[in-house]
């Protein structure tokens, strides 16, 4: 029998496999996760770009509490509140510490079981408001339990959150319209309503440049709608409405005086606790940051 050729019977070597998952080129898998990771990181970039132009303009104007807000919501924060409820120790004997009656409307400074000073207060109104069309609800109380001075403010402005002007518009029967940077405001009359530098500017039909005003109760009104300023113009920040002095407890929280003194010993503000602004400027010298405030 006749042995059969070398080259008639040797196989040719298998090429090794470059299939993937379900037969996919291992290549074409690679290219696939590279374009991932490259979209995620520009999504990262963007975000954290945003981020920080946004704090840099809070800083600016001295906005702090917006600056925790936007920390929050980032992730760069912890919520300073649930912290310092769980944290705060009793106060030793011989400290000064702040307890405030939610139910007697009234304020003390104590030291030990001696009251230094005494004062009656305005508390958190406790009513609700619906924000955009039910998908969240607001209460307005003043939070229960331990909390801490944590900054000692002179002459404070109020940087209104968006849900004020929702307030205002429910008020008022009136729409609502949010001023975007780089966005006019068409008005009816043919002129529109846009931000320059910090401000809130009217530009009429001729070209006439002029500045509005805006302060708590009397905002901004545009096509029957109350417009919502940028964080960062003159229009969102109302000097006045939080009185002479501010001790700042986090969150947005705060004990502060106030413009309205009739309503002092009711229950109508959205959470701070008010005071007299001859009370608030006797704690504004008196109180350290770092006091204790017991709120029941």
């Amino acid at each position: 029998m006749r042995t059969p050729s070398p080259t008639t019977t040797s196989a040719r070597p298998a090429r090794p496999s470059h299939r993937g998952w379900r037969g996919a080129p291992r290549w074409l898998l690679a290219l696939t996760v590279l374009a991932a990771v490259h979209t995620a990181w520009l999504t990262y970039g963007t975000l954290a770009i945003r981020f920080e132009r946004d704090v840099a303009r809070l800083v600016f104007n001295d906005n702090s509490e917006a600056l925790e807000q936007a920390a929050l919501q980032a992730g760069y924060g912890t919520d300073s509140l649930r912290s310092v409820l769980a944290a705060v120790p009793l106060p030793p004997a011989d400290s000064t510490y702040l307890v405030v009656s939610i139910t007697d409307r009234r304020m003390w400074y104590k030291r030990a079981d001696s009251v230094l000073f005494t004062a009656p207060i305005a508390t958190g109104s406790g009513k609700h408001l619906v924000i955009q069309g039910g998908a969240r609800v607001l209460r307005f109380e003043t939070p229960r339990g331990r909390l801490v001075v944590q900054r000692l403010d002179s002459a404070p402005a109020w940087i209104p959150p968006d849900w004020h002007y929702q307030e205002q518009a429910n008020k008022r029967g009136l729409g609502l319209t949010q001023l975007v940077r780089g966005q006019p405001i068409p008005l009816r009359d043919g002129g529109r309503i846009t931000v320059q530098g910090n401000d809130v500017v009217h530009i009429g039909p001729d070209g006439s440049t002029r500045s509005l005003s805006a302060a708590d109760g009397r905002e901004i009104v545009a096509n029957g709608k109350i417009v919502i300023p940028p964080y960062g113009t003159r229009q969102r920040r109302y000097e006045g409405a939080l009185g002479s002095f501010r001790l700042y407890l986090g969150d947005g929280y705060g004990m502060h005086g106030t413009n309205d003194p009739s309503s002092i010993g009711r229950a109508v503000s959205h959470g701070c606790i008010r005071l007299r602004n001859e009370d608030i400027a006797e704690l504004y010298h008196r109180v350290a940051v770092g006091t204790p405030v017991y709120i029941y």
